[in-house]
């Protein structure tokens, strides 16, 4: 599950900790918990990450993120399904699996990016 936050035109991207693609920039997210809903998981993982808060408001869309050993085996499937967040409260900083917060213009994404992080970002940009 990703939280895809927007704010003043620009989109909420953490530097990920953590593997598959560790020190990349992506969206917050993380696993749903058992009996926990895509919207909570949603508005928990992007506390947790970023200290923002949020009120969840649907799903933007699905995607898959396949990672393969350089062999070609496959290591991980996870199904990614990302889900709009509207920003209540709290300042972006960098907590439990982000190594770093930035709120980023489209127009300006930090790189190395992950997989399918732009075309969410057009997907999911307000107005769109």
């Amino acid at each position: 599950m990703l939280a895809v936050v927007w704010r003043d035109g620009r989109v909420l991207l953490v530097r990920r900790r953590n593997p598959p693609q560790a020190d990349m920039w992506g969206f917050p997210g993380g696993s749903v918990e058992a009996g926990e809903t895509l919207a909570d998981a949603a508005v928990r993982e992007l506390r947790e990450e970023t200290g923002v808060a949020g009120r969840a408001s649907g799903v933007v869309t699905a995607l898959d993120l396949i990672d393969r050993d350089p062999a070609g085996a496959l290591r991980v499937h996870y199904v990614l399904v990302a889900v709009r967040v509207f920003p209540e409260r709290g300042e972006a900083r960098a907590a439990d699996d982000a190594r770093e917060a930035a709120w980023c213009a489209p127009a300006a994404l930090p790189a190395p990016l992950c997989d399918d992080v732009a075309r969410v970002v057009q997907l999911s940009r307000p107005g769109s």
